[in-house]
């Protein structure tokens, strides 16, 4: 190699290591990682919603066996997982706060209608005695139990993620690559989804 030659790859690989340094230095490398922990804790928000969502039609044929003139709460709890499992959940519905809007909302309603299939299945002593029912109802327990932790997780890594965002100096990478912050459950809309349907008929 001449020196000529020695010389450029020295400048190339100084100027790559610059170049590594400042963008480390920038939170350019901490924006990866906050960026892929928050999709990682959208991801297991999603799991769980869809857990719920597997359970339900099991719950309804249950309690459609006991409860026949529940027709109306029966078939809202179906409309409701419907709309919830035809929800397209794509990476976009990370940065769009619209789609998120909407995705907390068809998960409120399917929640509002399990409360109030849960309210239903009061009335009738040989469901709740059902072996059947009141496995779903533990697993679906627990599976609001779960929702609640991941939906938690999930807002401290965005927190987290939005704080890099507007904080300075990072916020001139956040500008410079178009990192821009993400939305998380509204106060308003936590009320609704955060509460768990009483499934606890032992008392």
């Amino acid at each position: 190699m001449t020196n000529t030659a020695f010389a450029r790859c020295a400048r190339v690989l100084l100027t790559l290591a610059l170049t590594g340094t400042l963008l480390s230095g920038c939170g350019y490398n901490e924006f990866q990682t906050k960026d892929e922990a928050s999709k990682a804790a959208w991801g297991e928000v999603v799991n769980q919603y869809q857990r719920r969502a597997d359970l339900i039609p099991n719950l309804v044929n249950t309690v459609k066996g006991y409860a026949t003139h529940e027709k109306e709460t029966l078939e809202s709890v179906t409309r409701a997982r419907a709309a919830a499992t035809s929800f397209q959940i794509t990476p976009e519905v990370l940065n769009n706060p619209e789609a998120f809007k909407k995705f907390q909302q068809v998960q409120g309603e399917l929640s509002g209608a399990l409360s109030r299939l849960m309210v239903v299945a009061e009335k009738y002593p040989d469901l709740k005695a059902d072996a059947s029912f009141r496995d779903l109802q533990s697993q679906l327990e627990g599976t609001e139990n779960r929702i609640t932790v991941a939906r938690q997780r999930y807002i401290v890594t965005v927190q987290e993620y939005n704080v890099q965002v507007r904080k300075f100096p990072t916020n001139l990478t956040a500008m410079m690559f178009g990192y821009q912050t993400k939305p998380s459950f509204t106060v308003e809309n936590e009320k609704a989804i955060s509460t768990a349907p009483t499934v606890n008929f032992g008392k």
